[in-house]
């Protein structure tokens, strides 16, 4: 499989529901975090190097918990999300605090990034075959079109949640041809006895939502152009939805992607998978995260220590 091929973790956020820095958290008795096996499986897929965008105070943090150990495994370098790094022309909103949201990380690592990439949350297993898949299609090559070729890992929205609370799902519409629709946004997804279902209400009322739903876990397969996509589509964000929520508004990944596809310039392939997200979307979910990583070291599909 062709090298160069790059993995870019959003590991910026601190994880507010579960109460502290979740990237950082052991979930093993060798002391491995989440991304300890996503970057190992990312290797074993045919990835050559890991972006991890975090804050620039956390830089000493991940050197000495991920890029150290991993020297000799894959190159790893760092880009910085900033909320002064924002495009000419605008300021920071006074007494903003909260990021920009998550295409304002990706395209914190526009200066490094120059080759097919993938971005992963920091906090999500996505599990072996979604990296082989994000694999198989980067290496690809497509040519003689006009529009950009994109990607998605498309989960079942029944392996992708808690016994613990609600979680936020983009549920995606996808064509008969296998491609990306449309994704929508439900910030409070539940699990039921029948599947699933949402408010959009604060509890007031639910609505069903099929098991079988394919969604995103922000698992996105791009090719180097998408950066500037990021920074045109980022700059329309600043300039429309800052004024109106200056403490608040967020430019999101998927909203970037649903802007192309709707401008027509981009598809996006849905690389339909049946592998189990595991998370720790909540405290109460870690130990069943590290039962699932137990049998997993039991069945061989990993080794007891991953960077020996």
């Amino acid at each position: 499989m062709a090298k160069n091929m790059t993995l870019l973790i959003m590991a910026a956020g601190m994880g507010s529901r579960y109460g502290g820095m979740k990237q950082i958290d052991h979930m093993d008795d060798e002391g491995h975090k989440i991304l300890d096996f996503s970057i190992y499986d990312a290797i074993q897929a045919g990835f050559d190097k890991a972006v991890f965008v975090i804050k620039k105070e956390n830089q000493d943090v991940f050197r000495s918990e991920f890029g150290d150990r991993l020297n000799g495994h894959i190159k790893v370098e760092y880009a910085f999300q900033d909320l002064s790094d924002i495009p000419e022309g605008f300021e920071v909103p006074a007494d903003r605090a909260k990021p920009w949201g998550t295409a304002h990380a990706v395209r914190a690592a526009r200066s490094i990034v120059k080759e097919p990439f993938a971005v992963i949350n920091a906090d999500d297993f996505y599990g072996r075959g979604a990296f082989e898949k994000a694999a198989g299609f980067l290496s690809s090559e497509n040519k003689g079109s006009d529009i950009s070729h994109y990607a998605m890992v498309g989960y079942e929205l029944k392996n992708t949640l808690t016994e613990n609370g609600t979680v936020s799902r983009g549920i995606c519409r996808v064509s008969d041809e296998g491609l990306l629709e449309e994704v929508v946004e439900r910030t409070k997804i539940r699990k039921t006895d029948a599947g699933a279902e949402y408010t959009e209400d604060d509890g007031k009322t639910w609505e069903a939502l099929s098991a079988d739903s394919a969604t995103s876990m922000n698992f996105w397969c791009f090719t180097p152009d998408f950066m500037d996509m990021t920074e045109k589509y980022f700059t329309e964000f600043m300039k429309e939805n800052v004024p109106k929520d200056p403490m608040k508004a967020e430019c999101y990944l998927p909203a970037v992607v649903s802007s192309m596809l709707t401008e027509g310039k981009c598809d996006v392939t849905v690389l339909k998978t049946s592998e189990v997200w595991h998370g720790v979307t909540y405290k109460e979910d870690k130990p069943a995260l590290m039962e699932a990583i137990k049998e997993m070291k039991k069945d061989g599909t990993y080794p007891d220590r991953l960077w020996n």
